[in-house]
């Protein structure tokens, strides 16, 4: 008992120590030194982390890019998004496909023409490919928001969605609205002849950058025919370029291509690759959507 007593006391005394006056070890000077020093310290700290921030901040500009040399070639991204990039559906059964159908009359509701009268915000750019429409440098605050060139999703021809609300789904011949991805003052170049495939050779694309599908498989090749594109010139035209940013271009629409497959086979796994094709538009085995993308169709009948 005696020994509890002591070990109990022992405790305590470390805890509180009366006659010197100790809590834990420390007079209350010794704890007061500490807490000083940690306030400092981590005082120190988060002023240099501050300023290094405000450093950084100091190169930025509210709407220019400070470093572009290291950005790589827009991605191709298309709608309907998948997991794993499979569009499978069966013809008789509507709501294998119900999804697809949805997310492409959602994504095309800003491309509506009520949406775009305002003409303080838009503009008509023409419906046949021109030359980049330039609209001051980026820097420049007077001259404020820049409009954005109309596009109605009429252009996009059999797959607008408003003649077929299923967008070519219901007769197993579905459609793909595909564009480029944004970036700030990105200006594409269109491609030289000897960089197109065999079937875009012979054809002028100066001021519009193509885009062409194919089957990625050699085993899919005649599985895959009666491709066609819709939009401004087949492409992306280049009077839609380039863009100013959100703060600068907040009403910007984005050139659409529609892709019709009007004649898959069905009841097979079919993969097919989409590549657009630029002067300065490279591809990347790391990155499948690095101006191209590849997708999966199984069409049940």
């Amino acid at each position: 008992m005696s020994g509890n007593k002591e070990s109990d006391g022992g405790w305590r005394k470390f805890m509180w120590d009366s006659e010197k006056r100790e809590f834990l070890g420390r007079t209350g000077g010794s704890w007061f030194k500490i807490f000083l020093f940690y306030v400092i310290f981590y005082g120190c700290l988060a002023g240099i982390f501050i300023g290094t921030i405000q450093a950084m901040l100091l190169t930025l500009h509210d709407y220019k890019p400070t470093y572009q040399d290291r950005v790589a070639p827009p991605g191709l991204s298309h709608t309907p998004r998948s997991e794993k990039s499979e569009i499978s559906f069966t013809i008789s059964k509507e709501e294998t496909y119900k999804k697809y159908v949805e997310s492409m009359a959602a994504f095309l509701t800003q491309y509506d023409d009520d949406k775009q009268e305002d003409d303080m915000k838009y503009e008509d750019c023409g419906g046949t490919p021109l030359s980049y429409i330039d609209r001051g440098m980026l820097d420049d605050k007077d001259l404020g928001t820049r409009k954005s060139c109309r596009f109605s999703r009429n252009l996009l021809g059999s797959c607008d969605g408003i003649a077929d609300p299923t967008f070519g789904f219901k007769e197993g011949k579905p459609c793909l609205i595909v564009k480029l991805n944004r970036i700030v003052n990105y200006r594409p170049r269109a491609p030289k002849n000897e960089s197109l495939p065999e079937e875009l050779k012979g054809r002028s694309f100066d001021n519009v950058i193509p885009i062409s599908c194919k089957n990625k498989r050699e085993e899919d090749e005649g599985k895959i025919a009666g491709i066609k594109y819709y939009g401004i010139g087949g492409g992306f035209p280049l009077q839609y370029y380039p863009y100013y940013g959100k703060r600068l271009h907040p009403h910007y629409l984005q050139p659409l291509v529609a892709i019709h497959f009007t004649n898959l086979t069905m009841n097979e796994e079919l993969r097919i690759e989409c590549k657009v094709y630029g002067e300065n538009i490279d591809y990347n085995e790391k990155d499948r959507y690095q101006g191209r993308f590849d997708v999966k169709f199984v069409i049940n009948s």
